[in-house]
C-alpha cells in the first residue's frame, strides 16, 4: 500500500480526548504546584490507577499495515516483543476486525522510518490494553478502505459485498484484499467505522498459540544479539568498576597497536575501541590506562543507613482521617529489601551504521523514539534521517527504557566509517544496570475493640524509579513532589479502615536505579501485606476475613475482595499446618488489576521451598487467556526469584556479584510444581497483565513461613534465621 500524501481525516471525539487526557495532567499538575498537598494527593492517586491511552499515531492506517501480493497482511507494531506475548494479542485484535485469519497476519516491529513511533515506551503493561481501542479503530478503517477499492473495482455496492480471510464476495464476484489495493496511489482515510460486537470475534478471547513461537523454537537471528551488517566491525567502551566513578583523561598508547585494533575514539565522556573481533576489542579496552575520580569505597551498610524513613523528602501521598502518631496501642514493624538486578538473559547491544548525514541503529530497545533523538542530538543529524530498527529482546524488564550504548555504537560507527556492533559484557551488564532501589518500610497499625484496624500508616523510602530517568519530564517530580514508578503498591488498599496515611520519603543514591518490572509494587506490597498478615494473627482473625471486612465498596474495591475470594476458595485456602506444609495469603492492585495469591510452602534442610501458588486476577478483557496466565506464571517465578534468592550488593565501592552463580536466581528446580491461574472479568476491556501479578508473592511467602514457624520475616531475600 503506498502512503497517502493527501488525505484528510477529522479527529474523533475520543481521539481528541485522549490526546487531551495527558496535557490535562499536566495542567492540573502545575495546579498542584500551587495549591500543593491535597490536589497532589488526588494527582497521584489517579496517575497511579490510570489505564494509559496510546497517545501516538492513530489515523493512519497505512503506517501501521501493508497488505501483501499474497494477500497477507503486515502489521508494524511500534511496541517491542519482549516475550510478554504483545505481538500474538494485537495480531488477534487485527485479525478479527480486518477478517482475516490469524495465519494472515505477521506482526513485525516498526522501524522508526516507518513513522509509527511510540514516543512513549513498550513498559508500564500498557501494550494491550492501550492499544485494544485504536489498533482495532486503525484495522476497521483499512477494512472500509479496502471494501471501497473493491467496491469500485468490481463495480459491485460496498453493501453487497461480505469478507471473509482477505477475500471480499458480491454478486457473484470476489477478489483478494490484494487485489483490492493494487495500483492504489492515494487512499482516503474514512472516519472510524462502527466496530465489531464482541460476539462477532472470532479470535478475541481465546487461547491463540504464540505467533512468534517458530522463530524462537527454531532459533532464527531475531534478537539484537543476533543483529548484522555487512562489513561490520566491533566495539568495546571503556567503563569503572566503583560507583560514581569520573572520567578524567586516559592513555590510550598500549591498545593502539593492539592486533586487531582499528581505531581507539577518545571523547568528552567515554572511550571506545574498534576492532575486527569482540575479542580484539575487548582485550584492547583492558589494556587502556584510565584515570577516575570522585569516588567513595562504599559498602552496603552505608546505602542502607542512607535508605531509612526519616533521610530525605517526603510526600503525603494518601490521607484519610487521623494520624497514628500519638495514639496508644499502636503495633509496629520494618521491611527492608535489596537492591535488585534486571538479570535478563541478553546484554543490552546494538548495531549502528553512520553514512554520511543518516544512521541506521539496530538494537533491542524499549524506547525507539527516545533512541532515535538521543543519536540524532549526538551527531549533529535530522531526527528523520537516523532509522531505528528494533529487534526482539532477549528480555527487558524495564533494562532497556534507556538505551544510551546506542549514541557510543554511532559515535563509533562515524569514526571508523563502518557499523559497529558492540554489546555490554556479562560484567558491565551487571555493575552497570539501571538497578532496582533498596527500599525500607515502617509500618504502624491499631486494632479496636472489634478486632480490626483503627488506624494504619505506611512510611516508605525509596530510590529513584522513574525520577531522572529518560521518560519522566524534569518539571514532574517536583511538582507532584512523589516518583510515580516508586509508590506503586505504596497506596493502602483497606480503604475501609477510618484512618490510614501512606508517606514517601525519596532519597537520591549515588549509583543508577530505574524502573524495574512492577517498579515498587514488589518491594511495597511485600511490607504492606506481611503487616496485614501480622495484624490478623494479632487479631485471631482468618487472614482473608481480615482483608475483605476492611476493602472498601468502590469499584476497585468490589473487584479486589472478588479476587481475594476467588483465590481463596480455588485454594481451599486453610490456616493449618498439614504435612508439614502452611499457606500464605497475599493481595494487591496495581495499574488498576487486582490480584490474589495463595502459596503453599515448607521448610527443606532450613531452605523455603514453594510447592504451589494459586494466582486470582482480574484484568477485565481477556484478549488471549494463554498469554494472560503466562504472564502469571512468569511473574510468579520471577517474584519467587526476587524475594528468596536475589540482592546486589556493595562492597570496596563496587557493585557486586558481576555474574551469574554468585547472583543467585531462582532455578528450574525452584520452581513450584503447579501455578494455578484464576481469571475474572470485572470489566468489559482490556486491563494491565505483565506487572500486576509481581506484587503479592513476596508477601505470601512470608506469610506461610511466619505460620510455619512463628518466625516474622521482613527482609528480602527471605531467609530463615532459626534452624528447622
Amino acid at each position: 500500500m503506498a502512503d497517502n500524501k493527501s488525505e484528510s481525516k477529522k479527529v474523533s471525539r475520543r481521539k481528541f480526548l485522549v490526546r487531551g487526557g495527558l496535557g490535562t495532567i499536566g495542567v492540573v499538575a502545575i495546579g498542584t504546584y500551587i495549591f500543593r498537598n491535597s490536589i497532589r494527593r488526588e494527582i497521584l492517586g489517579t496517575v497511579n490507577s490510570l489505564d494509559l491511552p496510546y497517545t501516538d499515531n492513530t489515523d493512519k492506517p497505512m503506517i501501521w499495515f501493508e497488505v501483501t501480493s499474497e494477500n497477507n497482511i503486515l502489521l508494524h507494531s511500534p511496541k517491542v516483543e519482549m516475550g510478554q506475548g504483545t505481538f500474538t494479542g494485537i495480531a488477534q485484535m487485527a485479525a478479527d476486525e480486518l477478517s482475516v485469519s490469524m495465519s494472515q497476519i505477521q506482526v513485525i516491529h516498526a522501524a522508526s522510518s516507518t513513522g509509527n513511533i511510540d514516543s512513549f515506551a513498550t513498559g508500564g503493561s500498557t501494550s494491550i490494553s492501550g492499544l485494544w481501542q485504536p489498533l482495532r479503530e486503525l484495522a476497521a478503517m483499512l477494512r472500509e478502505m479496502l471494501l471501497k477499492e473493491a467496491s469500485r473495482k468490481m463495480n459491485v455496492g460496498i453493501d453487497e459485498l461480505t469478507i471473509e480471510d482477505g477475500i471480499l464476495s458480491g454478486n457473484g464476484k470476489t477478489m483478494t484484499y490484494a487485489q483490492a489495493a493494487e495500483g492504489v496511489e492515494n487512499w482516503k482515510v474514512p472516519d472510524t467505522p462502527v466496530l465489531k460486537s464482541l460476539k462477532e470475534y472470532k479470535y478475541i478471547g481465546k487461547p491463540i498459540a504464540r505467533v512468534d513461537l517458530d522463530a524462537k523454537v527454531f532459533g532464527d537471528p531475531i534478537f539484537g544479539m543476533d543483529a548484522q551488517m555487512p562489513d561490520m566491525l566491533y566495539g568495546a567502551v571503556v567503563r569503572p568498576t566503583k560507583i560514581g566513578a569520573k572520567f578524567v583523561s586516559a592513555d590510550i598508547k598500549p591498545a593502539e597497536n593492539m592486533p586487531g585494533v582499528v581505531k581507539v575514539i577518545v571523547e568528552e565522556d567515554f572511550v571506545g575501541v574498534v576492532a575486527n573481533s569482540m575479542l580484539e576489542a575487548e582485550k584492547a579496552k583492558d589494556a587502556i590506562i584510565v584515570t577516575w575520580e570522585g569516588y567513595e569505597d562504599l559498602n552496603t551498610d552505608a546505602i542502607f543507613k542512607i535508605m531509612t524513613v526519616g533521610n530525605g523528602k517526603s510526600t503525603i501521598i494518601q490521607k484519610h482521617g487521623d494520624a497514628l502518631d500519638k495514639q496508644d496501642g499502636i503495633e509496629t514493624l520494618e521491611f527492608r529489601t535489596p537492591i535488585g538486578a534486571h538479570a535478563q538473559i541478553e546484554p543490552n547491544g546494538v548495531v549502528a551504521s553512520v553514512e554520511g548525514d543518516s544512521a541506521v541503529i539496530k538494537i533491542s530497545t524499549q524506547v525507539i523514539g527516545l533512541t532515535r533523538k538521543e543519536v540524532a542530538s549526538r551527531l549533529g543529524l535530522d531526527v528523520e534521517k537516523v532509522n531505528v530498527i528494533p529487534t526482539y529482546l532477549g528480555g527487558g524488564f524495564g533494562r532497556r527504557l534507556h538505551t544510551p550504548h546506542a549514541v557510543q555504537a554511532a559515535v563509533m560507527s562515524k569514526a571508523v566509517g563502518k557499523p559497529v556492533k558492540y554489546f555490554f559484557s556479562r560484567k558491565e551488564e551487571f555493575q552497570h544496570d539501571m538497578f532496582r532501589p533498596p527500599t525500607h518500610h515502617i509500618i504502624k497499625g491499631k486494632l479496636n475493640a472489634e478486632g480490626y484496624l483503627d488506624g494504619l500508616e505506611h512510611q516508605f523510602v525509596s530510590g529513584d524509579v522513574g525520577n531522572h530517568s529518560a521518560l519522566i519530564p524534569d518539571f514532574l517530580p517536583p511538582i507532584i513532589g512523589a516518583d510515580i514508578g516508586a509508590i506503586r503498591g505504596g497506596f493502602i488498599q483497606y480503604t475501609g479502615i477510618p484512618n490510614f496515611r501512606s508517606v514517601y520519603w525519596h532519597v537520591s543514591l549515588p549509583f543508577a536505579t530505574s524502573w524495574w518490572r512492577s517498579l515498587g509494587l514488589l518491594a511495597n506490597t511485600f511490607a504492606m501485606e506481611s503487616f496485614m498478615d501480622e495484624m490478623a494473627l494479632k487479631a485471631n482473625k482468618n487472614a482473608v476475613d481480615f482483608r475483605l471486612a476492611q476493602i472498601g465498596d468502590d469499584s476497585i474495591g468490589v473487584r479486589l475482595k472478588n479476587v481475594i475470594k476467588a483465590a481463596s476458595e480455588k485454594a481451599n485456602y486453610s490456616e493449618d499446618i498439614a504435612n508439614g506444609r502452611a499457606m500464605g495469603f497475599a493481595a494487591s492492585i496495581d495499574a488498576g488489576t487486582p490480584c490474589a495469591q495463595v502459596v503453599e510452602v515448607s521448610i527443606v534442610d532450613n531452605e523455603i521451598v514453594v510447592h504451589k501458588v494459586t494466582v486470582s486476577l482480574d484484568p477485565g478483557l481477556a484478549v488471549n487467556p494463554d498469554q494472560i496466565r503466562a504472564q502469571c506464571e512468569g511473574c510468579v517465578i520471577m517474584g519467587m526469584s526476587a524475594v528468596l534468592y536475589e540482592q546486589m550488593y556493595v562492597e570496596n565501592g563496587e557493585l557486586q556479584p558481576t555474574i551469574y552463580g554468585p547472583y543467585q536466581m531462582a532455578l528450574m528446580k525452584n520452581a513450584p510444581k503447579e501455578i494455578d491461574v484464576v481469571l475474572l472479568q470485572g470489566k468489559d476491556t482490556p486491563g494491565a497483565v505483565g506487572e500486576p501479578p509481581l506484587g503479592p508473592i513476596g508477601a505470601a511467602i512470608a506469610n506461610a513461613v511466619r505460620r510455619l514457624t512463628g518466625e516474622r520475616l521482613t527482609e528480602l531475600p527471605l531467609k530463615l534465621s532459626k534452624t528447622m
